[in-house]
């Protein structure tokens, strides 16, 4: 299963690299079909790979690409803490299921908006 793992991060990392996507979007849907995890595992376990520097080699790319922007990364990341601490003890009040649900309609509404809007 160790295989399995390392395909799910080189996976998120590629994606999460290439279009920014983040892990979430793509290692916790991976987590669990794959490997069997609950939606909060999943969950769980993608966060704390996101809190190793995973995409620090990314970012200096983008960086030394003239195409990130540290003062407004420096804001989001402030808001990001916050909000990741809050919305991680509000969450794991809700059942597994209904957090499955809420995940997939929040993926397929960005898909439409991604796809269809401007």
């Amino acid at each position: 299963m160790s295989i399995a793992y390392l395909i799910i991060g080189l996976v998120g990392g590629f994606v999460g690299g290439a279009l920014g996507l983040g892990g979430g979007v793509i290692m916790v849907p991976l987590l669990v079909f794959w490997a069997g995890l609950t939606q909060h595992q999943a969950q769980g376990t993608v966060i704390a790979v996101l809190t190793l520097p995973v995409f620090l080699l990314a970012a200096i790319r983008y960086y030394a690409a003239g195409n990130l922007k540290i003062q407004i990364a420096t804001f989001v990341a402030a808001g990001f803490i916050v909000g990741a601490l809050l919305g991680a003890h509000w969450i794991q009040g809700v059942p597994d299921a209904t957090l499955k649900r809420i995940f997939g309609i929040f993926l397929i509404l960005i898909g439409i908006k991604m796809a269809v809007f401007k």
